[in-house]
C-alpha cells in the first residue's frame, strides 16, 4: 500500500489550537503548488542542483504531513540532484502528485 499523507502531525502540534492547525493548514496549501511549480521549472530547464534546493524545502512538508517514507526518499534524491542525477524524478512527482490531490480535499 503507497503511504498516504494525513494530518496526525499537525493536529499533536496544535493540540486544542484548531485557529493554528487551520493557519498551518493554510500556509502548506499555499507554499506547495508554489514549490512545486519551481522543482519542476527546474527540471525542464536541466537545473539538478537548483531542484535539490526545492527538494530540500519540499521534504520538510513530507514530514510534516505523516509521510516518512517519502522522506527519507526525498532526502536521497536530493543528493542524486546534487550530483546532476534526475533519474528519480518520476518516482518524486508520484509523490508531489498524492500529496497535491490530497491537499485538495483538506
Amino acid at each position: 500500500m503507497k503511504e498516504q499523507p494525513n494530518l496526525n502531525y499537525i493536529k499533536e502540534l496544535a493540540g486544542e489550537d484548531v485557529e493554528f492547525e487551520n493557519k498551518f493548514i493554510a500556509i502548506i496549501k499555499d507554499e506547495f503548488p508554489e514549490e512545486v511549480d519551481i522543482y519542476l521549472n527546474h527540471i525542464v530547464a536541466q537545473e539538478p542542483r537548483a531542484a535539490s534546493e526545492i527538494v530540500h524545502k519540499l521534504k520538510h512538508k513530507f514530514s510534516i504531513l505523516s509521510m516518512e517514507d517519502a522522506y527519507r526518499f526525498a532526502v536521497i534524491y536530493e543528493e542524486h540532484l546534487r550530483t546532476g542525477n534526475t533519474d528519480l524524478d518520476l518516482d518524486f512527482r508520484r509523490i508531489l502528485n498524492t500529496i497535491t490531490s490530497y491537499l485538495k480535499t483538506i
